[in-house]
């Protein structure tokens, strides 16, 4: 008979005192820093792996750690073991950050008298440009998730004023399907936006956004709500409650369809496609990318940089086909 081999660490509980360090790290995350749920849960993961190694090792306090527990620790995340598979760069990084987070918390909280991932260095991910739909795609895509008559038609106005919503104010699907009928301003063409972090932002609306949000509001979303619970929430399902995040996705993913864009594979169109192509267009029109990023909640202009790459390159490629000394 085989033995069946235990994984690495396997039964081996971490001692009360780190349990109690990254309980204290995750609530300071919690409630100074604002990080979302699934970033937290993905930092808690992270987090309790990391214990799972110390544990092994014969950690009980963050205080005995060394420089190369923490780097042994993270190449082995990138290497992977029987019971893990290797990491990819963005989440060994994100591993990391969770790791060095914990540390940095350790020693500002005089757990620990010095900091042993000061020096260890996240690996660097491949810088991805977002991608963004032509204009004439962004177009037939909206146009499409209004085509609807008879019991659909409230839902049709529904998903075009969702899809709306999403392009002309760049927001963030939590954000849009978060939004109450207080957060609008259709009048002033303005909404307030709820993003990470607890951060807010007033908004522009455009003037198509507006019409179908005007049509939703009064045609439509009463009757859906007036049948369901009474939410605050402007986008509401079929049976009145709010929309889910799966909700608005699956809108978007049924409209593209229908338009013709791809759902599947490294192009497929998704939420955050929506706020790509917002910023794009917004910048490809000659907004400063300063005015961008507070449209887009960043806490930082180098986030909202990457879009000025993608306008580059759709100069490069503008001046490559026009200029007629551009080839030599």
């Amino acid at each position: 008979m085989t033995a069946t081999r235990e994984p690495a660490g396997a039964g081996v509980e971490p001692a009360p005192a780190l349990r109690r360090a990254v309980r204290g790290y995750l609530d300071h995350l919690t409630v100074e820093r604002g990080l979302s749920a699934n970033t937290l849960s993905s930092y808690r993961r992270d987090l309790e792996r990391y214990l799972t190694t110390l544990a092994t090792a014969g950690v009980t306090d963050l205080a005995a750690v060394g420089p190369g527990v923490v780097e042994s620790h993270l190449a082995r995340l990138r290497a992977g073991d029987d019971e893990h598979p290797p990491l990819a760069v963005s989440s060994a990084a994100r591993a990391a950050s969770a790791v060095r987070g914990l540390h940095r918390f350790a020693l500002r909280e005089g757990m620990a008298g010095a900091d042993p991932s000061r020096d260890v260095r996240p690996p660097t991910p491949p810088r991805r440009l977002p991608r963004a739909l032509p204009v004439h795609d962004v177009v037939r895509l909206l146009e499409t998730a209004g085509d609807a008559t008879g019991d659909g038609a409230a839902l049709a106005l529904r998903d075009r004023a969702l899809l709306e919503f999403l392009y002309g104010t760049g927001a963030r699907i939590s954000e849009a399907v978060g939004a109450a009928v207080d957060d609008l301003d259709v009048d002033e063409g303005a909404a307030t936006l709820r993003g990470k972090g607890g951060r807010t932002r007033l908004v522009p609306i455009g003037g198509y956004a507006v019409q179908a949000l005007r049509a939703w509001l009064v045609r439509a979303r009463p009757g859906l709500v007036a049948a369901g619970r009474g939410t605050p929430a402007v986008f509401v399902n079929a049976r009145g409650g709010a929309l889910t995040r799966q909700g608005a996705w699956t809108i978007l993913r049924r409209a593209a369809q229908r338009a013709g864009l791809p759902v599947d594979g490294p192009h497929a169109v998704s939420p955050h496609t929506l706020r790509h192509s917002y910023a794009t267009h917004l910048l490809d029109g000659g907004a400063d990318v300063r005015i961008v990023q507070e449209l887009l909640g960043h806490a930082s202009v180098t986030t909202t940089q990457v879009y000025t790459l993608v306008t580059v390159d759709r100069l490069r490629e503008v001046y490559a086909t026009a200029h007629p000394r551009a080839l030599g």
